[in-house]
């Protein structure tokens, strides 16, 4: 951890003044004029990620300025862990009184690495905090969104069905949670026969993992994520630019996990179930085809357009499978269709509700967080599009036009008309790099639907 939490500084700790552009020029006025020119001199303003070192009476470093956007900036402090020396700093009292969670979270990603295979250049500067349930907070968030961005970042050669298996086991057992899977042929005897067919051609046998936790009594809050571990597209295969970064189809899983980890760790009064329909789309003999037509636990047959909408068939048998439960709320979170990062880009996931006053809750609770997501139309006549004359649906649309719409209303055949439903269409990844998100996987939406969840069952 990049973060200590103590009483006090310990010795030989730098602090560190936080500013932005509108109170910088007041903070100035009552710095030691030394400070102020070499400030000046240094040209720091208070900008957003700048900061300023500033050296003490022996020539060592003495002080540092940093500029930040506001106080409840998630990443304000993101810029500096791996930016300024080596060392121990802790936050001053002079300037901006940074919040603790925010310092806690931005000071933690912002020293985020992905050293699984490449060892680290230096070690991160470490922040001193005192101890609060804020700061705890804020490195309980950190925590869980630097092990969704580790899932979403190893490769499939190591993050196969099986691991991701495995890494979900690990947090069942961190948080006291069941934990089973269903493996292989085991799907079909157990009616789970689209999962079966998308995985079935891969060496690394297709899987339901499910996670349970919380009391008996509780309302049942159910969360799905699309653990596609790498997509070849399968027979419509892909092409080498659209497999490149294939292994992070199965960032719904990784973020549906990191979610998981949160709701268990702050103990939401609420029964958890956790599904994820673990696979690999690939290419084998027994591949399943185009134009073949795939009978799903709900009982509906799915034509299938194209083996590269994979995502969609498997979900439909989670999703069948968790409204069995009839549990309050299902979340699903997928990286389903590139149609939705078209509409909306790389930073904006896709939100689906049947409630407009739930979509317009979630836009307004992550635009607050700067966690956001968008809300997108369940238009209902664009369901002829996606009609079948040999089966119930097909898994494509007529043609491109409203692709993540028309993924989403395939979806929504499998969750019952009176059962309450979130999906998710996120992209799972930074594809450029930004203070404490590097390029990579990224864990998206999961801080905001955290504190939607406390608000609605705590």
């Amino acid at each position: 951890m990049t973060v200590q939490l103590k009483t006090s500084a310990s010795s030989g700790a730098i602090a560190i003044t936080l500013g932005d552009r509108s109170s910088f020029k007041t903070l100035a006025a009552t710095l030691p004029a030394p400070t102020r020119h070499w400030l000046a001199a240094l040209g720091f303003t208070g900008a957003p990620d700048s900061f300023a070192l500033v050296p003490g009476p022996d020539g060592k470093l003495g002080q540092v300025f940093a500029g930040i956007n506001h106080v409840a900036d998630p990443f304000a402090l993101a810029a500096l862990p791996n930016a300024l020396p080596e060392g121990r700093y802790f936050l001053s009292d002079q300037g901006l009184n940074l919040q603790p969670e925010q310092a806690a979270l931005s000071w933690e990603l912002g020293g985020y690495q992905f050293d699984l295979y490449k060892p680290r250049r230096r070690a991160p500067a470490e922040l001193q905090l005192v101890p609060s349930a804020d700061a705890q907070r804020g490195l309980a968030f950190a925590t869980a969104m630097a092990a969704t961005r580790d899932l979403v970042n190893t490769p499939a050669e190591h993050m196969g069905p099986e691991e991701l298996a495995k890494a979900a086991q690990m947090i069942a057992k961190q948080h006291g949670a069941k934990f089973k899977q269903i493996v292989g042929d085991d799907l079909l005897k157990q009616n789970f026969p689209a999962i079966h067919a998308v995985g079935r051609a891969s060496t690394r046998a297709p899987r339901l993992i499910e996670l349970n936790w919380g009391a008996a009594d509780a309302p049942l809050l159910c969360i799905v994520g699309k653990g596609v571990c790498f997509d070849t597209g399968g027979l419509d295969i892909k092409g080498a630019d659209g497999m490149r970064q294939m292994k992070k189809d199965m960032g719904g899983a990784a973020n549906a996990l990191g979610l998981a980890a949160l709701v268990m760790a702050f103990k939401l009064p609420v029964r958890l179930q956790v599904l994820i329909p673990a696979v690999e789309n690939s290419i084998a003999g027994n591949a399943y085809r185009p134009g073949d037509v795939i009978k799903t636990r709900k009982g509906l047959h799915i034509e299938i357009g194209n083996t590269d909408a994979e995502g969609r068939v498997v979900l439909s048998d989670a999703l069948a499978y968790a409204s069995e439960g009839k549990p309050e709320l299902i979340i699903d979170l997928a990286t389903l269709t590139g149609a939705a990062r078209v509409a909306l880009g790389a930073q904006l996931p896709a939100l689906f509700s049947k409630h407009f006053d739930s979509a317009r809750d979630l836009v307004d609770l992550g635009l607050k967080l700067e966690d956001p997501m968008w809300h997108m139309p369940l238009w209902a006549p664009y369901k002829a599009g996606i009609e079948s004359s040999i089966g119930d649906i097909v898994n494509t649309g007529r043609n491109a036009l409203g692709g993540a719409i028309n993924a989403a209303l395939f979806l929504e055949y499998f969750v019952p008309e009176n059962q309450d439903w979130l999906h998710i269409d996120l992209f799972a990844w930074n594809d450029v790099a930004r203070p404490g998100r590097p390029v990579g996987g990224e864990a998206q939406t999961i801080r905001t639907l955290l504190a939607y969840l406390e608000q609605r069952f705590a």
